[in-house]
């Protein structure tokens, strides 16, 4: 769910990339560069599993999950302008891959979050799996998932609260937060709670005043 909710930038990216190849190479450069941005972000995942174990930094990733979180709730201006597309093969999969790695820190932070309340034999075959289920819907289903937000907005705020939830059970679980914290499954929903109640305040409060401004 997180990495289909924040995978629709990196859809259009694909899409724009891939615009001006000949209609039979569309094909394969899609499929060519979104493996190659899967495979750099399971490795980035796999360092981030690695360095959320790090005493806060895990309060870092919860800090950045609330704003990530946030701005999914608040309307943005398109700005993928500054993609160009190639009528070459391989040089529009490089750039597939360049900018879906530029465009991946929220994926990765949001996903390897998640991950971390699994155990940790399963963190990383769960986010491969997590990935590979993505792929599909983020390659042929792009389209689909955006006009079912569009009809639905529901669909981001609950995704923009799921968010902040594990913000909450990320910091709670901080290595630098275990000696004066009490390590209990009702703390661990309470700070959830928190984080997507704040995620949502603050989100609609934003959006509210921008909404007053344009």
């Amino acid at each position: 769910m997180i990495d289909i909710l924040l995978g629709g930038d990196n859809a259009v990216v694909i899409a724009l990339a891939c615009r001006q190849l000949p209609p039979h190479q569309r094909t394969k450069g899609i499929l060519w560069g979104t493996a190659g941005a899967i495979v750099l972000r399971v490795i980035l995942i796999a360092f981030a599993l690695t360095l959320l174990q790090v005493p806060f930094l895990k309060l870092v990733g919860a800090a950045l999950l609330l704003w990530i979180g946030v701005k999914l709730l608040v309307p943005q201006e398109e700005g993928h302008s500054n993609i160009q597309g190639s009528d070459k093969l391989w040089a529009a999969v490089k750039t597939v891959i360049v900018a879906d790695l530029v465009m991946s820190v929220d994926n990765v932070i949001a996903i390897a979050g998640a991950a971390t309340s699994a155990g940790s034999a399963h963190q990383l075959p769960l986010v491969i799996f997590g990935l590979l289920v993505s792929i599909p819907i983020i390659v042929w289903g792009s389209q689909l998932v955006l006009k079912l937000m569009d009809r639905f907005p529901a669909i981001i705020t609950i995704g923009g609260m799921l968010l902040g939830w594990i913000a909450g059970t990320m910091a709670h679980s901080d290595p630098a937060t275990k000696d004066w914290l009490p390590q209990t499954q009702l703390w661990s929903y309470g700070f959830g709670i928190l984080g997507a109640v704040t995620v949502f305040v603050v989100g609609m409060v934003i959006k509210n005043r921008t909404s007053k401004a344009a």
